[in-house]
C-alpha cells in the first residue's frame, strides 16, 4: 500500500463543501464572544455560579472543537467526524449564550432584552443535545462510518432514545441546567405539570440508557484498536490518548467536589479544564489529517515515564519532609526550613537515575521494539571493538542494521581510501559506506554514510526485500 499523504480535497468538491463549514464557525464565534461578553457584564447574580475565567477557557474550548472541524471539512470533506466536531462546538456554544443572555435578562436586570424566556428554555437542551454527539464521535471514528454493519442497530437504538430524552428535558416543570453554568431561580418557560409524572421517569431512562449506548461506543473504540494496523491504529491511540487525559481531568474534578483535594488555584484550574477539553478535538484533528500521526507513540511514552517520574518524586519528597519533621519536633509542627532544602536535593539528586531506570521500564513493558533494538546495538559496539575481520564485520553490522531498522532495501560497500590518507600496517584502510531504504513514520526515505559508490565500487550482499513488512 502506497505511503499515506495528505492532500487536500480536490478542485469544486471541496470548495463546494468549505462554505457551511465556515458559516458554523463565524457563527460559533459570535456565539462565544456574545456569551462571554454577557457573562462578565452581568456580573454577581444571586442563586448563580459566578462567570469567572474558567467559564471564559471552557467556552474558548468548545469553540476549538469549531475551528478543528472547520478544517477537517475543509480537508476531508467526505469524513463525517469534522461535520460532528462543529455540530458539537456550535451547539454547545449556543447553549452557554443562551444561558448568560437569560441571566442578564431575568436576573441582571437587562429587562430590555427580549426573549430571556425563550432562551432559558433553549438553554439546557441545545447544551445536552451537543455533548450527546460524542457517541457519534466514538462510534464513526476515524473513518467516519461504523465499525461494522453489526453496529448498525446501536447507532439506531441511541438515535430513538435521543429523541424522548431530548423532549422530556425541554418540557419538564422543574428548574434546569442550562449549559455550564445553572439558570438558578429560573423556571421552565414551557413546564408540562400535567406530564411531569411521566416526563421525569422518560428522561431518567433515556439518561441511563444512553450511558450504556456510550460505554458501547467506548467498547467499538477499542474493538477498532485490538484489529487496526499501520495509520488507522495511530489514529486510535491518538483519541484513546486524548481519552485518558479527560477522564483524569474529570477524576480531578470529582475529587475536588468530595473535598479529597482542598484547593485548586483559578488560574491551574482553568488552565486544566481548558487543556482536558482542547486535547480531544486535537487529537482528533491530527488523527484525521493524520499530521505527524506517528509522534503518539512517543508522546505516550514521554507522558508515561515523566508521569510516573513526577509521582515517584513527590513521594520522595513527601516522605523525607515527614522523616525530618518527625526527628525535628513532630507531626503537630511545620516542618523546618533545612528539612525542606534536604527534600528538595533528594530530589533532585533523583531525578536523572529515577528517569533513567523508569524510562528503560516503560519501554520494555510499552516499547519492546525500542528496548530490543537498543540491547542490539549495545551488544554490537561491544563487539566492534574486538572484532578485526572485514567480512564478519560486515555480516554482523548488516544483521543489526536488518534487527534494529528493518529496512526494505539495505546495501554495503567497501571503498578504499586514496593513496597517502593515514592506515593500517599494511599502509591503506577501508572505508565503508551503508544505504538504507526505510519506511519512517509512513514517508519513504534513503539513509547514506557516504555517497553511493561508482559502479566500480565493491558492494556488499544484499538484504532480501521484506514484502508488506513495513507497507502501511
Amino acid at each position: 500500500m502506497p505511503p499515506a499523504r495528505m492532500t487536500p480535497a480536490a478542485g469544486g468538491a471541496g470548495t463546494g463543501r468549505s462554505w457551511p463549514a465556515l458559516a458554523v464557525l463565524a457563527l460559533s464565534v459570535l456565539l462565544w464572544a456574545a456569551g462571554v461578553s454577557l457573562g462578565l457584564a452581568h456580573g454577581p447574580l444571586a442563586g448563580v455560579p459566578v462567570f469567572d475565567v474558567v467559564d471564559v477557557v471552557t467556552y474558548s474550548a468548545f469553540l476549538a472543537w469549531t475551528v478543528v472541524g472547520g478544517v477537517i471539512i475543509t480537508r476531508r470533506p467526505s469524513n463525517r467526524i469534522g461535520w460532528l466536531l462543529c455540530a458539537t462546538g456550535l451547539l454547545v456554544l449556543l447553549g452557554a449564550c443562551a444561558t448568560q443572555y437569560a441571566l442578564a435578562s431575568l436576573l441582571g436586570g437587562w429587562s430590555a432584552l427580549p426573549g430571556g424566556r425563550a432562551a432559558a428554555w433553549l438553554a439546557p437542551w441545545t447544551t445536552v443535545l451537543g455533548l450527546s454527539l460524542w457517541f457519534w464521535l466514538l462510534l464513526l471514528f476515524p473513518t467516519g462510518h461504523l465499525p461494522s454493519q453489526r453496529w448498525r442497530w446501536v447507532a439506531w437504538l441511541y438515535g430513538l432514545l435521543a429523541l424522548p430524552g431530548i423532549g422530556s428535558l425541554a418540557l419538564l416543570p422543574s428548574t434546569q441546567p442550562g449549559g455550564f453554568s445553572e439558570l438558578g431561580p429560573i423556571p421552565n418557560p414551557l413546564e408540562w405539570e400535567a406530564a411531569a409524572a411521566v416526563l421525569g421517569p422518560v428522561n431518567a431512562t433515556a439518561q441511563v440508557l444512553a450511558t450504556a449506548l456510550l460505554g458501547a461506543a467506548a467498547v467499538s473504540v477499542i474493538l477498532r484498536l485490538r484489529r487496526a494496523r499501520g495509520i488507522e491504529r495511530q489514529q486510535l491511540k491518538w483519541l484513546a490518548y486524548a481519552a485518558v487525559v479527560l477522564a483524569g481531568y474529570y477524576l480531578l474534578a470529582y475529587l475536588y467536589t468530595q473535598g479529597a483535594v482542598r484547593s485548586i488555584p483559578p488560574l491551574v484550574d482553568a488552565a486544566v479544564s481548558g487543556l482536558s477539553l482542547v486535547v480531544v478535538p486535537a487529537a482528533i484533528g491530527v488523527a484525521v489529517l493524520r499530521y505527524r500521526l506517528f509522534e503518539i507513540d512517543r508522546i505516550i511514552n514521554r507522558t508515561l515515564v515523566y508521569g510516573l517520574l513526577t509521582a515517584l518524586l513527590g513521594a520522595v519528597y513527601a516522605a523525607v519532609v515527614l522523616v525530618l519533621g518527625l526527628l525535628s519536633g513532630g507531626l503537630g509542627t511545620a516542618p523546618p526550613t533545612w528539612a525542606v532544602a534536604g527534600a528538595t536535593l533528594a530530589a533532585a539528586a533523583l531525578f536523572q537515575p529515577a528517569r533513567r531506570r523508569i524510562q528503560q521500564a516503560v519501554d520494555r513493558r510499552f516499547n519492546r521494539r525500542r528496548y530490543d533494538t537498543a540491547r542490539t546495538i549495545e551488544a554490537f559496539s561491544t563487539r566492534l571493538r574486538d572484532q578485526v575481520d572485514l567480512d564478519t564485520l560486515a555480516a554482523e553490522l548488516m544483521a543489526v542494521v536488518d534487527q534494529s531498522m528493518e529496512p526494505t532495501r539495505v546495501s554495503l560497500w567497501l571503498r578504499p581510501s586514496p593513496d597517502g590518507s593515514s592506515g593500517t600496517a599494511h599502509g591503506r584502510t577501508t572505508r565503508m559506506g551503508l544505504w538504507l531504504r526505510t519506511n519512517s513514520g509512513g514517508r519513504w526515505s534513503a539513509h547514506r554514510s557516504e555517497e553511493e559508490p561508482d559502479r566500480g565500487a565493491v558492494q556488499g550482499p544484499e538484504l532480501r526485500r521484506r514484502q508488506g513488512s513495513a507497507s502501511l
